[in-house]
């Protein structure tokens, strides 16, 4: 069992943990969004973009920056995910 399944069985999980990490980032970010996610002197993303929201028609970066912000890192582990899923796909190895 540890020598056939346990080496099929960690490269996937390790790809769903990064998959996954995206949507929680956004998940939490969007519970702040709407004022029930970390509470006031903890950073999130999700209150910065609602606080950044107030100042859209002067200062639009307050509330753009956060959200590229949360693009970005979404984007990056979800690229990093794909990428370790080509990497550790033993149905992949030796194809280009």
């Amino acid at each position: 069992m540890l020598k056939h399944i346990a080496p099929n069985s960690f490269p996937p999980i390790i790809v769903l943990m990064t998959m996954m990490l995206g949507g929680a980032i956004m998940a939490e970010a969007g519970l702040s969004f709407l004022g029930i996610g970390i509470n006031p002197p903890g950073a999130a993303w999700g209150a910065m973009v609602s606080e950044g929201y107030r100042y859209l028609l002067t200062t639009p970066v307050l509330s753009f920056a956060p959200g590229v912000a949360i693009m970005l890192v979404v984007f990056a582990f979800n690229m990093v995910g794909d990428g370790l899923r080509d990497a550790l796909d033993p149905r992949l190895r030796g194809t280009l």
